[in-house]
């Protein structure tokens, strides 16, 4: 696959490689953890130090946000055709706590480069997968000659993503003006591996919630009162034993309502990559895969919604017996939701489960943390056949589709900006995201300059032609 463009693009890439890693490093150095109040300081300092360097790239505009909690970072850059297509990128600038005590062979806020690799703390995620915005702008400019990008380009790096992004969405409802993009391009985010590019076309949603059972008013004898009382332990052993059906489908009633299919299509893809179940399983620690009957495990964790029980507690938990029945007993759940599911149906849905389910004399209780809503685009859309070409032409090579099992708050930008929201990220599965030695792939790092470089052009050529 040759372009014109891609020796120049690559060479301006290589000439400025140097300058590029330097400017990483010292953002690296800053230990912006945002779930340590001691580092509220570092967090802001680190928001201040990328708005300084986007001015440096050349934006225009570069603000740092202000929020309850920790700060985030906008920045925009309008194009020369005020036609042109207006793109978001969203990242974060936060990080997970990390200290050489916890396995560390380096200090994780002082960046080394081992056999082409960085080490420290955030250089994949995601301080280097934002980084790389700022380098590949430049080379898109130089190669095409122009003084402002082939869109209109905005960033958004949060600065609490690591915590949870508890003020995420009432930033983006609140500067929903500012922010509206016809699309959203997320760099928070990874590939199945350096030989085979992938790009992520979706995002689980989440919501959990903990249940609180309640019986007799104290513990009691279960000798004078067992059998003739309800005991609330017993009572969550069984409501988490009705979970499933035998086919290991949620049992909830109308928790599939609406959900998105997957596509024959879409299987056939999924099925195309090569993946290995029994070093899946060495990774997961497992000793067999288990699931909804009739999908294969790709499928369960990336494209089916799933609910599992994350505790159960009840009664005496000490040495030896204690012949009771327990006054209280609770249960954690979480439910990871796919396109089409709602979090609000799906609380509804498991409250009332929940109650039909439980005997008479026990009383309960059920609170709901803050939901994640699930985002998908789908594979013929316009601007996600962009970010497959640029990422091409970067690795020379087919691009592969993906989901992530996981979640994230880009489901919130999708919703409140109403824009689709395509993944673009360069991480391997190696980088160990949130462990010891988190590091980054230098060569697959500058893949990602490159493929920004030629997806700004790509979405504005095409952008006609999108819905």
């Amino acid at each position: 696959m040759s372009h014109p463009s891609d020796d120049g693009v690559r060479a301006y890439i290589e000439c400025r490689r140097e300058a590029f890693l330097d400017g990483l490093c010292e953002w690296l150095r800053i230990p912006s953890v945002s779930a340590q109040p001691d580092h509220a300081a570092d967090v802001r300092r680190s928001a201040d130090w990328l708005a300084a360097k986007l001015t440096e790239t050349g934006f225009p505009v570069a603000e740092v946000w202000p929020t309850p909690g920790a700060p985030a970072v906008y920045a925009e850059w309008p194009s020369d055709h005020p036609d042109a297509p207006t793109v978001l990128v969203y990242g974060h600038h936060d990080v997970q706590p990390a200290a050489r005590e916890d396995g560390w062979h380096s200090d994780p806020f002082e960046p080394v480069v081992r056999e082409n690799r960085l080490y420290a703390r955030g250089a994949a995620d995601d301080k280097g997968q934002v980084f790389f915005h700022t380098l590949g702008v430049r080379a898109h400019l130089a190669a095409t000659g122009r003084t402002a990008p082939a869109v209109h380009l905005k960033l958004l790096i949060e600065g609490e993503e690591e915590s949870g992004s508890p003020h995420f969405r009432a930033l983006v409802e609140e500067r929903a003006e500012r922010l509206a993009a016809d699309a959203v391009i997320v760099s928070d985010t990874g590939m199945w591996s350096a030989d085979t590019p992938t790009v992520c076309t979706g995002m689980r949603g989440l919501a959990e919630c903990e249940i609180r059972l309640y019986g007799p008013d104290q513990d009691i004898h279960s000798g004078s009162f067992g059998g003739a009382v309800p005991n609330p332990a017993t009572a969550a052993a069984r409501l988490v034993a009705a979970l499933h059906d035998e086919h290991e489908r949620v049992a909830i009633p109308g928790f599939y309502d609406g959900i998105v299919e997957l596509t024959e299509r879409e299987r056939a893809l999924f099925a195309e990559l090569p993946f290995d179940e029994e070093r899946w399983l060495s990774t997961a620690k497992s000793y067999a895969a288990h699931g909804e009957a009739g999908h294969t495990t790709l499928e369960r964790v990336w494209a089916r919604p799933t609910a599992e029980v994350n505790g159960i507690a009840g009664g005496y938990q000490g040495p030896g017996s204690k012949t009771i029945i327990p006054s209280e007993a609770m249960v954690k759940l979480s439910f990871r939701l796919v396109a089409g599911q709602d979090p609000d149906r799906i609380e509804k849905a498991v409250r009332a489960w929940t109650a039909e389910r439980l005997p008479a004399g026990i009383r309960h209780e059920i609170d709901f943390g803050a939901a994640t809503r699930p985002c998908l685009t789908p594979l013929d859309h316009p601007a996600l056949r962009s970010v497959v070409r640029a990422m091409s032409r970067a690795f020379d090579r087919p691009v592969r589709y993906t989901r992530e099992g996981g979640s994230g708050p880009a489901a919130d930008l999708q919703e409140v900006l109403g824009a689709p929201v395509l993944f673009l990220g360069i991480s391997v599965p190696s980088d160990g995201w949130h462990a010891p030695d988190e590091k980054v792939e230098l060569d697959l790092l500058l893949k990602g300059v490159e493929a920004t470089a030629y997806l700004w052009g790509d979405l504005a050529e095409h952008w006609s032609h999108a819905p």
